[in-house]
This record gives C-alpha cells, structure tokens and sequence, in this order.
C-alpha cells in the first residue's frame, strides 16, 4: 500500500523554538480520545473519523498548520460536539502529516493552552473562539517552594521509572535536561499512565505552584501503588512453587486486597458457607460430613482440583430443604371439591386421599406414615394429571420424574463422588427443585423401567418406596441420610406384570379403569372442550358444542379407554372451525352430529360391531384386555377331514394355546353329554384362529370362549346373538375368575354386545367397578362351571329379548344329570 509522507514547512521562520508561531483568533478544533496534549510536547496522532480527516485537509489546503486539540470527556462518542469535549486545550503545530487509505498519520508539537471562548461551528468539524493562556511568571517570594516542589517531581518521576516496567529508563535524562518548572511537570504528567481527567486537571490549573503540587500529589500516589505492586510480586514469588506458577494472578490480586484492607474472598465465601450449614438445620450425620468438608475446603488452595469438587458438595448440602416443609390443607370439603373440580370420576383415588388427610387431621401427635400409591391404567385416563391434583388440592408441591426408558442405577441413588461430573439422583435433585421435604413425587411409568449393565433402577426404588426404609435414604452423592417419610409417592403404570414383586408389594395399587360413554362426554364437556377452545381462540358466542355432538365423537370418531384421541378430535373440529372465522366467518358456529361428520368426514369406527359378522356355527364372541384398554376379539374354529390334530394359529401365546387344548380335552371327554361324536374328534383336523394376526394375543381368559367356539363347531349349532364372555376355564369344567372385568364390559357395551357371560367370582368387581347405567343395558350371566357357560350361549331368547328364567333352570339341570 503506498504512503503519501507530506511535509509542511514554516515560510520565513528558522528557529522554531525561538519564535512561537501566531495563532488565529479562531481556530479548527480536533477531539481526542484518551489523550492529553500539552505545550512542547511532541506527540504522534491517529484521525480516523471523517470529520477530522476534512478538518485536517482543510487546514493544510490553507497553508495553516495551527490546530486546536481538547480531550473528549466520553471517548466512546464518534462524533462529538463542543458539550463533549473540556473547555481547556492545546494549540498545536503540525509537523509531520502521512496519509493513509484508512486514516492520516501526525505528528504535532504543542504550543501553548488556551480556553474556548464561544463555539463557532460543530459541521462538518468543530471550529471555536479562543483566548490563549499565557503561562505565569514565578511570584519572588515562591521562588524556593516552586525550587522545591520541581526537585520533589523529579525524584517521584525518577522512583516510578525504577519501578515501573512500561516506563523506559531514557526519561530520565527528561528531568535533567529540562529546567523550566512549567515545562518539565507538562512532560512528565504527559508519559505517566494518569487518567485523562488528571492530565485534563494538569492542563487546566494555570498557577505554577497549584500545577507542580497536584503533580506531586499524583507521583506519590503512582509511586506508593508501584511500590506495593513490586512488594506483593515479591512476597508471591518467595510463596509459589513450580506447580503453582498457574495460579500467580490470583494470589497477587489476594495480596493487594490484604495490603488494601479490602479484605479476603474466599474468607468471605467460607464464613458464607458457614452460615448457610447452620441455618440448614441438617441432621447430626449430615452436619458432621459437610463439617468436615468446608475444614478441607479452608485447608485447599483455591487452585486445587479437589476445590471445586468439595465446594459444589457443599453447595448441595446446604441447598436441600432438611427442614424446610409446606403445610397441609386439612379442610376435607375443599380438598374435595378441588379434587372434583379438577377431574370427573375416579372416587376410588379421591376417597384414598380424603381418608388420608382425615388421619393427618384426628392424628394430633407421633408419625403419620405417607401413602405410597401405585396408579395402574391405560394411557389417557388422567394418572400423572391426578397427581398434580392432589398436590394442588393438598397445599403441596408437586414434583414429577420420568422413569421410561431409565436403566442406570445412579439415575435413583446418585454418583459417588470419587467420579468426575458427580452429581445426586433424580430424588434428590428433584427435592432440590420444589425447595420442600414433603412433596408429592409422581414416578411416571414405574412399569417401564429397563435394567443393563449399570443397574437395576428399580431395585434402587425398593429402599425409595419402602416406609420402613425410606426415613433413612442415602444418596451415593451426599452420602449423608435423608428423610423421605415425608414425600407423598405416587407411581404410574399401564401394567403390573413388568413391575418386579417386590416393588409391587411397597405400593398400595389402585386401578384406574376406562371411562364409560356418559363419563367421557361429561369429561369432554367439562375439560376438554374449554380447554381445546382456549387453546384455539374461541368462545361460547363463537362455537357451542351440544352434548349430542360430543356423544357422536365419543362413538364413532373414538375407540379407546381413555380421552386422548377424544381431544384430538375436539381440537381437530376446533381447528376447522377458527379457520372458518379467519377466512371471513362472523356467524357462531354450533356443533351438531352432522357438523362433526361434515367436518371431520366419515365415521372412523361402526357402532354396532357386533353386526357387521354374521355369527356361523364355530364362532364365538371372547372379551379381553389390553393395555390401552379393553377390546372383543372373535374366535373361529373349522374341522376338516384329517387325523385329529389341532391346529392354533392368530399369533398366540404358549399360555392362550394351552387354553385351548384344555377346552378341546374338555370337550371330547363330555362329548356324548353335548351331543358330540367321539369319532369326529379322530377323523378330523381341527383349526382355531383368532383374527387380527398381526397382533399377539396371550393369557388364560379366552378359555371360555375357545370351548364355546369349539362346541359350536362339533355340534354345528350358532351361539347367541350379541352374546360375549371372559373366563378361564380348567380340565374339570370350572370356570376361574380373570381381571379387567371393567375394561371388558365397557368394550363389550361399545361393541353393542347385550349378554355378557362372567364368572361368578368377578360378580363383586362387576357390581364395584360397573356404573349402573350400563349394568342396566347388559343382559350378565355369571357362571361356575363350563355346563353353564354353554348353556347361557346356546340359550333362545325370549321374544322380549329376555332370557327366560325356566329354560336357564331346565338347562341346568340337565347339565347336572348328565355330569
């Protein structure tokens, strides 16, 4: 890059530093950043801002080399105005100009100060009305303080060259070459690091005397911090070994805060721990470890790796609420209006916390043990939604944790902190976060827990979940006891078999069945419909949903225990519907089973399921469970010539397949009592499938069903109509009873099946769990033995759909002749 190096000379003038060069009455003035120019100082510059690059084209295209310059009292202001600079400043020759494709190069000499008198112009650079101020002849009778006073500068300024790195050892000669009070102080405040408000002082303050005083006082007090700056560099030096050589900032800055009085701190940071430990309130175990912590804390060097490890531990101990608890809300008929307002159904929960709180209320003195409650159901009946409930209707905070998919033991009982990145278990870390002792803590998904080789996690939740044990938790991390009697566990599952026994055993299950037909629309009137319609923008002038169209969605857009899919159907018709008013819609919209067809199309699910098979002999109607819930499959049967095997296909499970061998081994050993051939059990294959191959099928409940299915078969009679059973079914012809009779019934009734055939032991969870309205739309047959079960299938009704109660006794006792 070429460089122009332009210099300027003085027309007529050969002696510069004989004859002081006129200066006009108004002059250009150049703003400085951080910078202070005094007379005979010569000095570099820098002009990078537009303006002053014109300001100085300017004064050279005039054949003038006098400007003014005045420090900027803001140095981050580009571009200044005459508010922005001091009043005082320096007139100065240029000598030297170098231009530059970024910027102009100068080197310039001061010639005397002077004050802005009036501001001429500020555009496109500054230009103002000066008064020069001369400098003062030296009073008579000061003449030995100012003698004095110049010695003092000079053995200061020479005291700092020692002592100062950044000052070269060449100023010296600056004081014995130069004489002249006013002079040398100009030029030695010039090449000290003072803050640009000292100099901009200097520069100001016209008495000689005033002048070298205030310089003094800025000397002794750059020497004084150059002095101690040197003694702390030499007591960290005698202190430091090759190892900690890393750490040489840090313990200067700590030996100029003790020379400051500043005081220390890290002192200050343990006194700070130490009242936090005692305002903890830990226990005896716990206050004796993090004791023992801060004593090696105290003893550590800052810089050690140990430090941080110890002072994170620290931190933990004393963050965690020990003592720190919320009150309980014993006010019963709040507790339960709260809990009613927040969830529709589910007494069987809402009387289990009621019963709590009441022991909570009676019970005045001792421990009251917390509940450790298991919720078991399938997905979308409100499990992890009811534990926040009960925490708001409790008064307590609530804390939620995933265990899906967790199979590291650490993630329960923490790190110990041998391990780099260490830290405490979820439980203690979410006890952390609610900054209380007795939380309600809802451990979601319990039943998907994984193991490998980190760990078994819920082996880790059996000491967690124990109240005889949990007083005394003890996380790796803390290695200190914690008492969680307090916390309010609550778990979640979709199903026990894949909980462990002994984790099962801890908790007190209670089953969350599917929601019938009525409880859905009431749960969508109430919930899910203002809650979907706040999400979308809507009001109750703006769309109305009728209890008729929240019927038809629940029908026929829906098949599922809980209310998932109910609410995304919901905020599907809301969506449609917002859209109609952002297009130009004004009228309200009100939501009828036609406009939910309209808007959602067709149906996605058959009312009467039942309907569309045509029953043949060799098929029968099974109930079964599912973990989303209950379902109905159909069990077909077929025999064709061959050599008596038996043939099981629809994907089922070694327990289903020996189901189905006990009910043929049944059946051929009652043959001749149902009318069947012996011979035809030998002469033929016979193939039983259930449909939906794709999906595995297991477990003792279609017993039932396969004998009917296969007694059908032989005997070449149709089973009822609309007639659907559950039950194991043994070698002897005893019929056991099975679970989910809930979730069953309800996929029964929504199937449009009219008989049920139960066992007779489920006969209480049937009249429990069963809401009345259906129990009184289903035709239920509980049974004892096999001889019943096929009576009740094979049964005519009455003309009134009705069976009649004499053809069910002369069955049954024609069964029993023949057993």
């Amino acid at each position: 890059m070429a460089e122009i190096d332009l210099k300027v000379q003085d027309e007529g003038v050969t002696d510069e530093t004989e004859r002081r060069p006129e200066i006009p009455e108004v002059l250009s003035i150049l703003p400085l950043r951080d910078s202070v120019i005094y007379p005979m100082l010569i000095a570099p510059l820098s002009v990078g801002r537009p303006p002053s690059v014109q300001l100085i084209d300017d004064t050279v295209s005039s054949n003038n080399r006098i400007i003014g310059v005045i420090a900027q009292k803001d140095p981050t202001v580009d571009f200044p105005k005459f508010s922005d600079v001091y009043g005082f400043g320096c007139a100065v020759i240029i000598r030297t100009l170098v231009k530059l494709p970024d910027a102009v190069r100068l080197i310039v000499q001061g010639v005397v100060r002077f004050r802005i008198v009036e501001a001429v112009q500020e555009e496109p650079y500054l230009r103002a009305r000066i008064e020069l101020v001369e400098e003062q002849p030296i009073d008579p009778k000061q003449t030995d303080e100012v003698e004095a006073l110049r010695r003092t500068v000079s053995e200061l300024f020479e005291r700092c060259i020692s002592l100062s790195p950044q000052l070269p050892d060449e100023l010296r000669s600056l004081t014995q070459a130069v004489h002249e009070p006013n002079v040398m102080g100009d030029l030695i405040t010039a090449h000290m690091p003072f803050a640009v408000e000292d100099k901009q002082q200097i520069l100001e303050t016209i008495d000689i005397r005033d002048r070298l005083r205030m310089l003094v006082e800025l000397l002794g007090r750059e020497a004084r911090v150059l002095e101690l700056s040197s003694k702390v560099q030499s007591e960290v030096n005698t202190e430091l070994s090759k190892s900690q050589r890393d750490y040489y900032l840090r313990e200067q800055l700590r030996a100029i805060q003790r020379e400051l009085g500043d005081g220390d701190d890290r002192e200050e940071e343990l006194e700070e721990l130490r009242a936090r430990i005692d305002a903890a309130q830990m226990p005896e175990d716990a206050l004796k470890e993090v004791n023992r912590e801060l004593d090696r804390l105290r003893r550590m060097s800052p810089g050690a790796p140990e430090y941080t490890v110890a002072r994170t531990y620290i931190d933990w101990m004393v963050s965690l609420p020990w003592a720190i608890s919320t009150e309980d809300i014993l006010d019963l008929p709040r507790v339960r209006k709260v809990l009613d307002a927040d969830h529709y159904g589910l007494e069987k929960v809402k009387e289990r916390i009621l019963e709590f709180l009441a022991v909570r209320k009676f019970k005045k003195e001792g421990t009251i043990r917390q509940p450790i409650l298991c919720f078991v159901g399938p997905p979308g009946v409100g499990k992890t939604s009811l534990g926040r409930s009960i925490a708001h209707a409790m008064g307590r905070k609530f804390l939620r944790i995933a265990l899906g998919g967790m199979r590291d033991e650490a993630e329960i009982r923490g790190h110990r902190r041998t391990y780099i990145g260490a830290m405490p278990g979820q439980v203690v870390q979410g006890l952390r976060r609610v900054s209380s002792n007795n939380p309600v803590f809802m451990l979601d998904e319990v039943d998907k827990l994984g193991t490998d080789f980190r760990g078994d996690p819920s082996s880790a939740l059996l000491e967690v979940l124990d109240p005889e044990q949990n007083n005394s938790f003890r996380d790796h991390y803390i290695d200190a006891p914690f008492d969680l009697s307090r916390v309010f566990f609550i778990t979640t599952a979709n199903v026990l078999d894949t909980v462990p026994p002994p984790l099962r055993d801890r908790m007190e299950v209670i089953e969350l069945g599917g929601y019938t037909e009525e409880e859905k629309v009431e749960i969508a009137r109430r919930h899910l419909v203002p809650k979907q319609m706040r999400e979308h923008g809507l009001d109750r002038k703006q769309m109305q949903w009728s209890r008729a169209a929240l019927r038809h969605l629940v029908r026929f857009y829906t098949r599922e225990a809980g209310v998932r899919n109910l609410e995304r159907e919901i905020a599907a018709v809301c969506r449609k519907v917002t859209r109609m008013f952002a297009e130009g819609r004004t009228e309200g919209v009100s939501t009828t089973p036609e406009c939910v067809e309209q808007l959602l199309g067709s149906p996605r699910f058959l009312r009467d399921e039942i309907a569309e098979r045509t029953l043949k002999p060799g098929v029968a109607v099974g109930i079964v469970w599912t973990p989303v819930g209950g379902e109905i499959v159909f069990v077909e049967s077929a025999a064709m010539p061959g050599s008596g095997s038996l043939v099981l296909t629809g994907q089922l499970g070694d327990v289903m397949k020996e189901s189905a061998r006990a009910a043929l081994s049944y059946l051929r050993t009652h043959a001749r009592e149902y009318e069947v051939d012996p011979e035809a059990f030998v002469k033929s294959d016979i193939h039983v499938h259930v449909p939906a191959g794709a999906i595995p099928k297991d477990g003792p409940s279609a017993g039932v069903t396969l004998l009917t299915a296969l007694t059908s078969l032989m005997t070449g009679k149709k089973i009822n109509d609309r007639l659907a059973m559950t039950g194991e079914v043994t070698l002897s012809g005893d019929v056991l009873p099975v679970g989910g009779i809930k979730e069953k019934v309800l996929a029964a009734h929504r199937a449009g099946i009219r008989t049920v055939v139960l066992p007779e032991q489920n006969r209480k969870d049937y009249l429990e769990e069963i809401p009345a309205d259906i129990r009184e739309k289903l035709d239920t047959r509980f049974v004892r033995t096999a001889d019943e079960v096929l009576a009740a299938a094979f049964e005519k009704p009455a003309r009134n759909g009705k069976h009649k109660s004499k053809v069910v006794k002369k069955k049954r006792k024609r069964t029993q002749r023949a057993r």
